[in-house]
């Protein structure tokens, strides 16, 4: 008999750690570590020294939380009640902390709000919903729609783990019921599911008249009794159930479990009977359907979850389950474990994943900021007592709103702009001639991304919008002069305006309150819904798009109407961004392929680059508003490291030399293709996406070895993504192998390698000086720099799983031990000689980040001024009671040498000038040279006369 599970809603509190006193920690600088079972909390410990000594003030780690048994990355929380014993547990934690606080290091974590891993029966909590259905203990904890338009699946959650339709497993009896003590379980291939209490009782009791005369009659007595309990049991679908009766149910079912197994440990006659009745159960496909229909879930092939699927997930992701964060009960059992970390002084700060999924993201942060203030011991006025940052994905012009009880975005945004700044815009129309000859696209990207997200609505989460259609439909019958609006119309409309929508999403709150700004995106989303639906010719009632304006703004004709409404507006707002990012990021990113460096988490393809105004303009709006913002530069998300995209960048300086690339080796490409039925193969477009992405990781020292295998990987789920000629939900084999094919004949062709080779070393050291410009900017900024883990040196890595590569920290720790030497100018232009093996890089980290550690204040608080260099110079400088530190970082070198010289040295710069903020002494601390300005400028031919950066700090 399947019992409820018996899990602490919290773990007892850490005892060897004593409870700090309350003290705001700001980081100055953080390191992301990507923790896995190869990666756990020892491993981590033994980096800490290094990480140390290269400067960040602390430790950014991957999820920490109880997960999918081999994780990889964390995401899929299986208990957030417990710390990963595949990581070393709470233990292993406590003495990376220990070691941590030694080090003077503090720890942000990872934490995951929105959703929960479902998969393998892993988590303790879901398996307890499907064995008791609503009557669970934890039935609150998932959104899951217990009641939708399809009657079958009333009362019942959708598992859409079969791989073929139910009948035909069932008949060829891949399912099977299973005995392993007094637990009973449906299998099906390694997946052990929970059986419903009450469908044991028809069991039980045909055993209990089929006991031999010979049998006790307590024995007779004991399993009759348990099995008239089994059937009188409540049904899961009972109402009116207190959170009292819940837990008594599971109680009474684990008294119920031993009771059954006491009898089994005594009788092996019971057990022979037990065990006959579960083979003839398994024999008889009608006694097996019966017994699955008997169930709290339905079972169906995973062929069905995009249109039937009633339960909220991480986007698409079947086995990532959306949790009500906004129930009370549910966050206080959450967060427990956290603010217990947060008590003992282990962790330090939060970040926080896909805040965007939650029913209240402003409310939930006022909540967290709340108990982590309790927590601290925290004065009650202060209203941001812990370090917090939050994954937003803000579109271009759209800011953070103001109100959040945090310290910032987690960087997405400064990643885009500070990306943009080494493409140049004035090449754009040259580059988009290029792109369309090759590949025929003729769409711009705004046309790309609503295609995808009306793709993304049809495809992969039809299922969440026919719930908010259904939803909506009950809204509009409940009005005379909207009741005629059919669900089909509502559907339409629904999928209109969501593929219309500006941003990923609006904040609207129950209470009415809103977001600035926020009536207006849902006025431009429905305005250009409308003009989309007449373009189309498509039949939808223009009313209809007033009625769902009306509900989405709560312009309501009575409380009791705008309560209703409210409920909807907010499970509107928990689906356009997951449509958004799901059209965006996984779609349409792989559909536009014009500067594949700009095609990053964050950013938006159709804008060519970033003017320098631009990113002055938004930096100095962080350092007033968002001065603890992260900034980041390569993340576990990102599409491709920092420094692939640096390189690919540099393209856009040279479009006539990339068209004579692909025009040298059309007829080889086109020699190396497949015809086959849907067409040539592969499509131009993964052609040029490959040919982009080939030459951004190209190895910098040139070791290929694995080279093509990590190409290959990376294109085959680039044309997944791009769904077009083959896709994750319908794989195209013939096409998938005559990409696969090409990929390898390519990059084993010596002529064409040796043409790559060639075009790698032209654009290689003005990439590299992207990469370091980037670096130094980014370590600079107003904000808290992270570096990914390994963005020391040159990080050419591909989306993930690539970028969680391991990191060789020995090599790493070895070249900051040189650094600690105080390097000279003679070292960094010995470091710069021999760039490809990223030492250089090393050395702009560890310098930028000991100037911050020397001055924290300056670069903590410090103003933002920009610096007009010219063109050719992204430079700013940070000021703070005296403090100076000059920012100088070259950019679109290839243009300004002409490509005479691999770095921008010395009489490059002609007579350019920099501005300072006041004439006096300078140290550039990545060399070590020291400058006499004796007026608020100096040639740019100085500074950069030997070596082809700077961070100026006035003396």
């Amino acid at each position: 008999m399947t019992q409820a599970a018996s899990v602490p809603l919290a773990e007892p509190a850490p005892d060897a750690l004593d409870a700090a006193p309350f003290s705001t920690h700001l980081p100055a600088a953080t390191y992301r570590l990507q923790l896995h079972a190869g990666f756990d909390f020892a491993a981590a410990r033994r980096v800490l020294p290094y990480l140390a000594r290269l400067g960040v003030s602390d430790v950014y780690l991957s999820p920490i939380w109880a997960s999918t048994p081999g994780s990889t990355h964390g995401y899929d929380v299986t208990d957030h009640s417990l710390v990963n014993p595949e990581l070393g547990g709470l233990a292993g934690l406590r003495r990376l902390a220990a070691r941590a606080r030694e080090l003077g290091l503090g720890i942000v974590v990872d934490f995951v709000p929105n959703h929960m891993g479902i998969q393998g029966g892993h988590n303790p909590y879901w398996e307890d919903v499907l064995t008791h259905g609503q009557a669970s203990r934890y039935a609150h904890f998932f959104d899951i729609s217990w009641h939708p338009l399809k009657r079958a699946l009333d009362g019942k959650v959708l598992l859409p783990l079969l791989g073929d339709q139910y009948g035909r497993v069932l008949e060829r009896r891949e399912l099977s019921l299973e005995r392993d003590g007094a637990q009973f379980s449906l299998r099906y291939w390694e997946r052990r599911l929970p059986l419903s209490p009450r469908s044991l009782a028809g069991l039980l009791s045909s055993v209990t008249g089929g006991l031999p005369t010979r049998t006790t009659d307590l024995t007779r007595a004991e399993l009759a009794s348990i099995a008239r309990s089994v059937a009188n049991l409540p049904r899961s679908t009972a109402g009116g159930l207190t959170a009292a009766d819940r837990e008594g149910r599971a109680q009474e079912m684990e008294v119920m479990s031993r009771r059954l197994n006491a009898l089994l440990e005594g009788s092996k006659t019971l057990r022979d009977l037990l065990d006959a009745a579960v083979a003839e159960t398994n024999a008889d496909p009608e006694r097996l359907d019966a017994l699955v229909g008997e169930q709290n879930y339905r079972l169906a092939s995973w062929k069905v979850a995009s249109e039937e699927i009633n339960y909220r997930r991480f986007f698409d992701i079947n086995d990532l389950a959306a949790l009500r964060m906004e129930d009370p009960r549910v966050f206080d059992w959450a967060h427990a474990t956290l603010f217990e970390l947060l008590r003992s002084g282990v962790i330090q700060g939060v970040r926080l994943d896909h805040t965007d999924g939650l029913y209240d993201p402003a409310g939930y942060f006022r909540e967290l900021q709340a108990w982590a203030g309790a927590a601290l011991n925290a004065p009650a006025e202060t209203r941001r007592p812990l370090y917090v940052v939050a994954e937003k994905i803000l579109e271009p012009g759209e800011t953070l709103p103001g109100g959040w009880a945090i310290h910032g975005s987690t960087g997405y945004d400064f990643l885009a702009q500070l990306n943009g700044v080494f493409v140049d815009g004035a090449r754009e129309d040259e580059l988009s001639a290029i792109y369309r000859r090759f590949t025929g696209d003729r769409l711009s990207y705004g046309e790309h991304l609503y295609r995808g997200k009306h793709l993304i609505q049809r495809v992969s989460l039809p299922g969440e919008v026919n719930v908010l259609a259904e939803h909506l439909e009950r809204l509009a019958e409940a009005d005379r002069r909207s009741r005629d609006f059919t669900l089909s119309t509502l559907r339409g409309v629904i999928r209109e305006v969501i593929a219309s929508f500006p941003v990923y999403r609006t904040y609207l709150r129950a209470d009415g309150s809103r977001e600035s700004g926020d009536n207006d995106k849902i006025a431009h989303a429905i305005s250009d819904a409308r003009a989309h639906n007449r373009r189309e010719g498509r039949p939808l009632d223009d009313s209809a798009f007033g009625f769902l304006t009306a509900v989405l703004t709560l312009d309501a004709p009575d409380e009791a109407t705008r309560a209703a409404w409210a409920d909807f507006a907010l499970k509107f707002q928990q689906l356009t961004g997951p449509v958004t990012a799901k059209g965006a990021e996984d779609t349409a990113f792989y559909r536009y392929a014009r500067l594949l460096s700009l095609n990053e988490v964050g950013g938006d393809p159709a804008l060519f680059g970033t003017p320098l105004r631009t990113f002055h303009t938004v930096a100095r709006h962080r350092a007033e508003h968002w001065p603890q913002a992260m900034l980041a530069g390569s993340t576990h998300d990102t599409k491709r490291g920092e420094d692939t995209r640096a390189r690919i960048s540099v393209l856009s300086e040279i479009p006539q030399l990339w068209a004579g690339f692909l025009s040298t080796h059309a007829p080889l490409l086109l020699s190396l293709g497949r015809d086959l039925e849907l067409g040539r193969a592969p499509t131009p477009l993964d052609q040029y996406v490959l040919l982009q992405t080939v030459l951004g990781a190209y190895p910098l020292q040139g070791e290929l070895e694995g080279f093509a295998g990590r190409i290959g990987e990376y294109m085959l789920k680039a044309a997944r993504e791009a769904k077009l000629s083959t896709s994750w939900a319908s794989p195209n084999a013939e096409y998938e192998e005559a990409l696969m094919g090409f990929v390898q004949e390519l990059l084993g062709h010596g002529e064409f390698m040796d043409s790559l080779r060639g075009l790698h070393e032209r654009i290689s050291p003005h990439g590299a000086q992207n990469g370091l410009s980037a670096t130094l900017a980014r370590l600079s900024a107003p904000g808290v720099p992270d570096t990914y883990q390994g963005s020391e040196g040159w990080n050419q890595s591909l989306v993930d799983p690539d970028n969680r590569r391991p990191v060789d920290y020995l090599g790493l720790n070895r070249a900051v031990a040189r650094l600690e030497k105080r390097p000279d100018l003679a070292a960094a232009r010995t470091l710069l000689g021999r760039y490809e093996d990223g030492a250089v890089k090393t050395l702009v980290t560890w310098a930028a980040l000991q100037a911050r550690r020397a001055h924290p204040e300056l670069f903590r608080q410090g103003t933002y001024r920009a610096i007009d260099a010219g063109k050719y110079v992204l430079a700013f400088a940070r000021e703070h009671e005296g403090a100076v530190a000059v920012t100088v970082a070259p950019r679109l070198t290839l243009t300004l040498t002409r490509g005479r010289t691999p770095w921008a040295l010395g009489e490059v710069w002609g007579t350019r000038q920099l501005s300072l903020p006041r004439a006096g002494t300078y140290e550039n601390v990545l060399t070590g040279e020291r400058f006499r300005a004796r007026s608020s400028s100096i040639p740019l031919a100085k500074v950069l006369e030997d070596f082809p950066l700077a961070l100026l700090v006035g003396r």
